[in-house]
């Protein structure tokens, strides 16, 4: 891979500079003009986002640099199989959208973890995904986009991993902690509209250099590394009628294969994979929360139908450009597995990961190289400031007001903010392991990682809010059922790791034989079979104390007593608030960021400024207005809305249908 030096000119580093700028004033303009300085306004953008940003944001949330470089690398090495997940999510957004997202709205709840204790009762299950998912958050989110993204521009532009990476999360966490939400959303927009652009400036690039896609289609299916010039160029010796010489499938353009296919059996994918899928977008925070600072039922599920038609991009922008690059660099991309394959990016397993940042490098010209840079630089801070600010959520709401109850609208807000400086302190620690790790083991380990933690978590969600007759205790004991039982296969695959091309497989047979698709399928019907069974024999809840946290009970009213989480932080705000209208007049002369300050100008007034800027924290009787105007979504709809929704709902589904069977036969 050529260096930067050698590669890119001013105009790339120019483009480069004016992304940062434009995300900057975004992003200050953003903080100035949003409600940073309440809890609902920090975590939920005020619950004023329209259909576009939503739509956008939840695009963008999901797509980050590991999906360039994962979604690429395997297109390069088996096809278009893996385009199968896009097309999952597309269906799957508008499940979110259509049964979830009106539960969520309805219930008035700001956190997944507080769903949970809202449906069933008591905090244990509530503590227990909260706690699970910021684990979750730390180990796989953020070290798979930090070793991604830091892999693009290791590769392209020859910067000292450990320093970029660390540039990038400081800065992705500067715009979170002083923005929230809003400004996340904002961002998120325009790295969108970057994202897309770029890749699509890229898609084309490569069809005109491979003769367009029928061009690519038979010259991919001819993509084997040349045997002469790997002996010359590495000095090794390669036998073509080797098991493990790279050769492409015969089926590389066919998605959904056999059942018993060892990388997308149909049946397994379809009953394996949605619980998982289903997890990520159905009841992932990262997703949700972005759903749930939309203004109105109709803005959230337009949002999850915009977001669906641009999910069918994927599958031309990231998996095709991983294809063409194959064709374009055979001998790099399709690597002999061992010593040929370490000498070209230093892994003996494979160097497909190297696909996108080689096809960049290589088709692009001067300045759309710098696009194209930015672009993996936006996927990058898009993913984490989502996930930065969604983490801060659930700390902040669900394990800090735990242990909090009488926690006040600033404490929160400061609180929120100081997670998401401990948070990159966390994933700056974190490169050093990253860089232990081999890239293609990582990006397929993370799939299977997650097919074994988050269907017993889908399962609960889903008849929660489905079947009314679940029960806390048939929750709870489903989860550590299906949980047990996934960290006993995962456990497992850490102990007894996937043999080296050529070598003979010793794994026990369950994990040779049983592929981790159809172990994901058992443990999610595992786990709703156990808690049907629990919650026969226990105590259910009554109609009434169900109201709005069902699918069938969504539209109910609540009791006149009911208080949503948001107005108990503001009455407890009020309450501080009238005890201290007794505090003595001496002790309101004392500077802190939460009181008033001096009326002379002095240096410690203005540290005293920047830090209310920087937490977005105001004059109390500011922040009392504005406590007392709650905001929730509306649940209303008029007759044109629900025709075109579902009009555009029917034309996605039909899509997404027809391009299953398109790819599939």
């Amino acid at each position: 891979m050529t260096e930067l030096s050698n590669q890119l000119n001013t105009a790339d580093l120019s483009v480069v500079v004016v992304y940062f700028l434009l995300i900057l004033i975004i992003g200050v303009v953003a903080s100035c003009l949003s409600r940073r300085d309440t809890v609902q306004g920090y975590f939920l953008a005020g619950r004023n986002m329209n259909f576009f940003l939503v739509g956008a944001s939840l695009f963008v949330s999901n797509i980050g640099s590991e999906h360039f470089i994962g979604l690429a690398g395997s297109g390069a090495s088996g096809g278009i199989g893996v385009g199968a997940w896009e097309l999952n999510a597309l269906m799957l957004l508008q499940l979110l959208g259509w049964v979830f997202i009106p539960v969520y709205i309805a219930s008035g709840i700001c956190t997944m973890p507080e769903y949970l204790e809202r449906r069933f009762g008591g905090k244990r299950l509530r503590i227990y995904l909260a706690t699970l998912t910021l684990i979750l958050y730390c180990l796989t989110k953020i070290s798979v986009n930090l070793y991604s993204g830091a892999l693009f521009i290791q590769q392209s532009m020859g910067w000292h991993l450990y320093s970029s990476v660390t540039l990038l999360v400081c800065l992705t966490a500067l715009l979170t902690v002083t923005g929230g939400l809003t400004v996340v959303m904002y961002t998120d927009s325009l790295q969108a509209v970057l994202m897309i652009g770029g890749a699509l400036y890229l898609t084309i690039q490569g069809f005109i250099y491979t003769n367009g896609y029928y061009g690519m289609k038979e010259k991919y299916m001819m993509a084997s590394p040349n045997i002469t010039y790997i002996e010359d160029t590495y000095n090794i010796t390669v036998n073509e009628s080797d098991s493990c010489f790279p050769k492409p499938r015969e089926d590389s353009f066919t998605m959904l294969k056999g059942i018993t296919d060892d990388e997308m059996p149909w049946l397994g994918f379809l009953l394996g994979q949605t619980p998982s899928s289903i997890w990520y977008w159905c009841t992932d925070q990262v997703i949700v929360q972005r759903a749930l600072a939309a203004k109105s039922l109709s803005h959230a599920q337009g949002g999850t139908l915009m977001a669906g038609f641009i999910k069918i991009l994927p599958m031309y922008i990231m998996v095709m450009p991983g294809m063409i690059s194959r064709v374009l660099y055979k001998n790099d991309i399709a690597c002999v597995p061992g010593e040929h394959c370490y000498q070209v990016c230093g892994s003996e397993s494979g160097c497909s990961n190297l696909a996108y940042p080689k096809l960049v490098l290589g088709v692009m010209p001067s300045g759309a190289r710098g696009l194209m840079m930015a672009v993996m630089i936006a996927a990058l801070m898009s993913d984490l400031d989502s996930i930065f600010n969604s983490a801060s959520t659930i700390f902040t709401l669900d394990l800090w007001k735990r242990l909090r109850k009488s926690a006040s609208n600033t404490e929160l807000m400061v609180v929120g903010r100081l997670f998401i400086v401990l948070l990159v302190g966390v994933s700056i620690a974190w490169v050093p392991i990253i860089l232990q790790f081999q890239g293609g083991q990582l990006f397929f380990y993370i799939q299977e990682v997650t097919n074994y933690i988050s269907p017993p978590i889908a399962a609960i969600f889903l008849t929660g809010i489905l079947w009314r007759g679940c029960t806390e205790k048939g929750a709870f004991y489903g989860g550590l059922v299906g949980s047990t039982l996934g960290l006993a296969r995962l456990i497992t695959i850490f102990v007894y790791t996937p043999p080296k091309c050529g070598e003979i497989d010793t794994r026990p047979w369950f994990l040779t034989k049983l592929h981790y698709m159809y172990y994901s399928a058992l443990l999610f019907s595992t786990t709703i079979i156990v808690a049907v069974i629990v919650s026969y024999f226990t105590r259910k809840s009554q109609v009434q104390d169900l109201a709005r946290l069902t699918y069938w009970t969504r539209n109910v009213s609540l009791p006149p007593s009911e208080k949503y989480e948001l107005g108990l932080i503001k009455s407890e705000n009020s309450i501080k608030k009238s005890d201290e209208r007794d505090i003595p007049s001496d002790a309101e002369d004392e500077v802190s960021i939460i009181d008033s300050p001096p009326a002379t100008f002095s240096f410690k007034q203005c540290m005293v400024k920047s830090a209310r800027f920087v937490c977005g924290i105001k004059d109390p009787a500011d922040v009392a207005a504005k406590e007392e105007d709650m905001v929730f979504p509306s649940m209303h709809q008029d007759r044109r809305e629900k025709i075109f929704l579902s009009a555009a709902l029917f034309l996605i589904l039909g899509c997404g249908v027809f391009m299953y069977i398109f790819w599939s036969v």
